[in-house]
């Protein structure tokens, strides 16, 4: 099994997808006024945080101007403002910001991933570059040895989370769950996968996911990791 920094390595130069990769590298050369002055990052974002972690997120993908910009996932945007104030809140941040790879932000007991490492356009990969990306997700899965609880940003993350857990033998489950916020499916209290609705700004600006709603994603997930102690 390759180690984390192997598997950063082989994820930092994958050029897999033709159309993710043409993407990322026009957004980083064109950029937005607003980061006219940032060294984009422009390559596929792995995933970050404590390597011991029982708390596995998963979101859909680095946005444009975000992950892509920045190097680090939800670092930058919006999303990422709700994600690290609530990360904060429960425990599992020493800070509740996240502008760049370098401003001191620690993750405790959680690591960070995606379901695409690269930004696509208009935020919706395709199904064969979800499937391309699955490997890293997978990898990465299998190294955090005390994993107890995914979050499942999105429907997507949320179903990725299901499919790769139920690859590894980690869940199982006859019938598919339904995505919603606050779905919890269990594993003889062992293991568990929960779903939230991704803070996007479509979900947080027209009120479908308000700030209570997503803190009580984290104050559940700290439950349930206590619980399988």
């Amino acid at each position: 099994m390759k180690s984390f920094n192997e598997l950063e390595a082989e994820i930092l130069h994958c050029r897999q997808c033709k159309r993710l990769v043409q993407w990322r590298e026009k957004i980083a050369k064109e950029k937005v006024k607003r980061f006219s002055d940032w060294d984009y990052w422009g390559k596929p974002v792995p995933g970050f945080g404590d390597r011991n972690a029982e708390l596995l997120i998963i979101g859909l993908a680095p946005a444009a101007h975000g992950g892509n910009r920045t190097g680090r996932m939800f670092t930058g945007d919006r999303s990422g403002d709700w994600l690290y104030r609530a990360l904060f809140k429960a425990g599992f941040a020493n800070q509740p910001t996240s502008i760049s790879r370098n401003d001191g932000l620690i993750l405790k007991n959680c690591f960070i991933s995606a379901s695409c490492r690269c930004a696509p356009p208009n935020n919706k990969p395709t199904s064969e570059e979800l499937k391309q990306c699955r490997k890293f997700l997978l990898s990465e899965m299998q190294l955090l040895r005390h994993l107890k609880v995914i979050v499942g940003l999105g429907k997507i993350g949320f179903e990725t989370a299901l499919s790769c857990a139920q690859e590894l033998q980690l869940i199982q489950f006859e019938r598919q769950p339904i995505f919603g916020h606050g779905v919890l499916v269990s594993n003889k209290n062992s293991f568990h996968i929960l779903g939230s609705y991704h803070p996007s700004q479509q979900n947080t600006f027209t009120k479908r996911l308000t700030e209570p709603m997503f803190d009580s994603i984290f104050t559940t997930a700290n439950h349930l990791i206590r619980k399988s102690l």
